[in-house]
């Protein structure tokens, strides 16, 4: 996972540059999640289950994805439906928010996944970084 700390390196330092601005709106916060903690969520036998679980308990923030890392998560969990309708009914709730993507996001997106191809950047990864960017 270097090239995702490598990544979130890089939106620090582009958020860093925009915080002396007075006159910007503040952008409201929001945790975005990647397919991972959602099949785990989605899955009570998956080992992860449990920690996170707790981890989304004690969340303040909302949580946010995109419509690849959906995707991921849901064949991740094509032999368990009982975990897809569970992913299906937090995002009716609520719950979690699918954030746009766009066209114009189309060219960053494809600048990650090559920059970072050496280390497994897929699109739902870059989906995420694109989206931290804005």
């Amino acid at each position: 996972m270097a090239w995702f700390e490598a990544a979130i390196r890089s939106v620090r330092r582009a958020g860093a540059q925009g915080c002396g601005n007075a006159k910007s709106p503040q952008k409201p916060r929001m945790i975005l999640v990647d397919g991972g903690p959602l099949v785990a969520i989605a899955d009570a036998d998956d080992q992860h289950h449990s920690s996170c679980k707790t981890a989304l308990a004690s969340l303040r923030e909302p949580l946010g994805t995109v419509w690849p890392v959906l995707a991921e998560a849901m064949y991740l969990l094509t032999d368990l439906p009982d975990g897809q309708n569970a992913l299906w009914e937090m995002i009716a709730r609520g719950a979690v928010a699918l954030l746009p993507l766009d066209f114009v996001d189309v060219p960053r997106i494809r600048e990650l996944m090559g920059k970072y191809s050496d280390r497994g950047m897929d699109l739902a990864d870059a989906a995420l970084i694109r989206v931290a960017e804005r």
